[in-house]
């Protein structure tokens, strides 16, 4: 593969740098098209893939902004590969995956189960028209589905959510509050024969899994570029017995392992969503990158070490990365979880 950008890609992470730096909020960038990136563009969007997705993560979690974009660029990417045009031009707002349930690993098999129900009584709650012709519950009616789904990233009114049937859209679904270690919403959605649209085939749970990995991967890239990025300024300004920090061997090892940590997750990341993008097998590729998703938390202690006490100041930036990666981390269910799933994969 061309680990080098294309100019649309290019451009991308121009516009998303831009954006962050300045008032990177949520607002700012659907102004700026940045959250509809993944959206086809017959429903509005840009009709982007995975790569273009990691390339606005990664300048997200390089400056760790407080948005949902991760959530809404994997919900409308799996949407854009397996929605109907109908579906995608009604969920073009904010959407989140809900993939990962009590005591399981997000790769494990859904036990969220679905079963058909009468139509009117899913129509009543789903956001938009009644199922269609070109929609696959049409024939035999609508569905409700049974379970729970944990650690879901900014809640809010559509979810795309994975059960033993495939992929299926709720609209407000019940949820009860959790908390994240970055402070942003978080929950555990309730379901209980709750109303839901079907979107494709238990083959849509894979891919949606595999989407919502790459996502975390990518912003993870970019929370730990950004951590290295402040730390290395810091040692480099930062005096002790007369000489720069950064001037000290033992100083200048450890921000290289850093360093290695970023650059071993950024290969493995954007190996999987090129592969992702071109319809390759990418689990391996996904699998490494979830692994170094759980490293680059052991490299940001390293950071918060190298910068002292002063790397405990919950008003200093480098906090905002250190919480980040753990969120991330904890997301796809940390490194020991990737290394079971490597083994079983070779």
């Amino acid at each position: 593969m061309d680990f080098n950008l294309d100019e649309t890609q290019q451009d991308l992470k121009k516009l998303a740098a831009e954006v962050l730096a300045r008032e990177g909020d949520e607002e700012r960038l659907w102004q700026a098209g940045l959250m509809g990136v993944c959206v086809p563009e017959d429903a509005g969007g840009a009709g982007l893939g995975p790569v273009e997705m990691a390339v606005v993560l990664r300048e997200v979690g390089a400056r760790a902004a407080p948005v949902p974009a991760l959530p809404t660029l994997a919900g409308t990417l799996a949407l854009a590969r397996h929605g109907s045009p109908d579906q995608q031009r009604r969920t073009t707002g904010r959407v989140t995956l809900a993939l990962r349930e009590p005591g399981h690993d997000l790769a494990d098999p859904p036990t969220t189960t679905a079963r058909l129900a009468d139509a009117p009584a899913t129509a009543a709650r789903l956001a938009g028209p009644p199922a269609t012709a070109d929609r696959p519950d049409s024939a035999g009616g609508g569905w409700v589905l049974n379970g729970r789904k944990v650690s879901v990233p900014h809640p809010g009114a559509v979810a795309l959510v994975t059960a033993d049937e495939g992929l299926f859209l709720v609209a407000s679904p019940a949820t009860t509050a959790e908390f994240a270690s970055t402070g942003e919403p978080a929950a555990t959605i309730v379901l209980d024969d709750t109303p839901a649209e079907h979107v494709a085939g238990p083959e849509a749970v894979e891919d949606a899994r595999r989407i919502f990995t790459a996502a975390v991967a990518a912003q993870a890239s970019g929370v730990l570029a950004g951590a290295l990025e402040l730390t290395t300024g810091y040692i480099r300004q930062r005096r002790q017995f007369g000489r720069a920090l950064a001037e000290f061997q033992a100083v200048t090892m450890q921000i290289a392992d850093v360093y290695i940590a970023g650059r071993a997750l950024d290969v493995a990341m954007w190996s999987a969503v090129w592969r992702l993008g071109e319809g390759l097998p990418a689990e391996q590729d996904l699998a490494l990158a979830a692994y170094h998703v759980g490293e680059a938390v052991k490299a940001l202690y390293t950071c918060q070490h190298l910068h002292g006490g002063l790397g405990l100041d919950v008003t200093y930036p480098l906090h905002r990365y250190f919480a980040q990666a753990k969120h991330l981390s904890h997301l796809l269910g940390g490194a020991d979880a990737q290394l079971d799933l490597i083994g079983a994969l070779v």
